[in-house]
């Protein structure tokens, strides 16, 4: 059963919270490395209009709060909260602090649209969010008819950039599937891959597509493709047999953690010793429940961002993540402290202030989008295409004693 939680999640920071939140520690306005560093197309770094500390800016937050990707939705929330606290504490978006509120959808269309709806009324200028595809699709339909801006940290599907007010900063299913296929050819991690999917999702159904498309680019030959369904979900015997028998030496899990580690589990119980390799979907893996973290050694996924490196951007966010939330951050906390950083970057590159609506501020930052460059946590010189796509190379990580480490 899903948790009983309250749905509205809101956080308004005021500018007496960013001067308390400066006083205890937080980054002056004139550090280099407080959120992202930002840059015009032409090189140069984006220079804020002086703060008046007039107004508020409303940005909204949809994604699972409660759930079985309840993981991904709260590193979000967090994520953006956290760079929402910085740039508030360092003078807001052009003088204008930001008030943010964040809405549980529980990954279902239904509710997601619900919680749209629920922020128009609360006066919503910009969405940042949703978090899952599906939502997030069906929350597009909404948000092109009301030209309001969208940009999503982690919706992946293709059709989460359908429309011209679309931007995503992670990268789309396809995307992943060609990179995934591309990292493990040119760093000879195996030929003889099997993979393992779902077939009744679009997220992995994405992914698999491409990396099938892709493998004989690579080099790879695909010795076994097998599916599921989210009706059969929990007993991979057959599967997982299938690509023991056709000696792959990786399999390939362009799937969600929570099967990811009963495939972990039941591969180890019956012998089948091979390496695993997946994409975002399997960030989470180790906080699931009652899971042996032995399991997931050595196991390799594509993914924007890792804990453990050793750049000063990422070491102080996840030291603040750590502080605050008490846990180490995943990718999806850092895709959302990025997204609300290219938010402001755009914000500020447009000239956005407090008192315009929602549709010219949408007018605005689609123009912004495709002239602003982030150095953020998932990725240097990260750029945008009109059609919402981000520019940014693919990394990965492998899982050595129960941590990330970049590979």
């Amino acid at each position: 059963m899903k948790k009983s939680m309250k749905k509205l999640l809101s956080v308004t920071m005021a500018v007496a919270m960013a001067a308390s939140l400066t006083a205890c520690g937080g980054q002056s306005s004139g550090s280099g490395t407080t959120g992202a560093d930002t840059k015009t197309s032409d090189g140069a770094k984006t220079e804020a209009p002086k703060a008046s500390g007039e107004g508020t800016i409303k940005i909204g937050g949809i994604g699972p709060i409660t759930g079985s990707t309840a993981i991904y939705g709260q590193a979000v929330m967090n994520g953006a909260e956290l760079a929402i606290n910085e740039i508030n504490a360092n003078g807001g978006i052009g003088g204008a602090q930001i008030e943010y509120n964040f809405q549980d959808d529980e990954g279902d269309t239904e509710k997601a649209v619900n919680a749209y709806n629920t922020l128009k009324d609360w006066g919503m200028q910009v969405l940042m969010g949703t978090v899952t595809s599906a939502p997030c699709i069906a929350v597009g339909a909404e948000s092109s008819n009301d030209n309001m801006f969208q940009l999503t940290p982690s919706g992946s599907a293709v059709d989460c950039t359908k429309f011209e007010n679309q931007f995503r900063v992670c990268f789309s299913d396809p995307n992943q599937g060609s990179a995934s296929a591309q990292y493990i050819g040119e760093n000879k991690l195996a030929t003889k891959v099997a993979v393992i999917y779902d077939s009744s999702d679009v997220y992995s159904t994405g992914i698999h597509d491409k990396f099938i498309s892709e493998a004989g680019n690579q080099g790879l030959e695909i010795v076994a493709d097998e599916a599921f369904t989210a009706d059969n979900n929990t007993n991979f015997s057959v599967q997982l047999q299938k690509a023991q028998d056709s000696g792959a030496e990786l399999v390939f899990l362009p799937i969600y953690y929570s099967q990811a580690a009963l495939i972990l589990a039941q591969a180890k119980q019956m012998g089948f010793e091979t390496s695993f390799f997946g994409c975002d979907g399997l960030d989470g893996l180790l906080t699931v429940e009652n899971f042996d973290k032995t399991l997931a050694e050595n196991v390799m996924l594509l993914t924007p961002f890792a804990a453990d490196a050793k750049d000063e951007l990422t070491q102080k966010f996840v030291a603040s993540y750590k502080e605050k939330y008490k846990e180490t951050p995943n990718q999806f906390a850092a895709d959302a402290y990025d997204a609300i950083y290219a938010i402001k970057a755009a914000s500020e590159k447009a000239g956005v202030t407090a008192d315009m609506d929602a549709s010219a501020i949408c007018d605005g930052l689609k123009k912004a989008m495709t002239e602003i460059t982030i150095n953020g946590l998932t990725g240097e010189n990260m750029k945008w295409t009109a059609d919402g796509e981000p520019d940014k190379a693919p990394k990965a990580v492998k899982i050595v004693n129960g941590v990330y480490n970049a590979m």
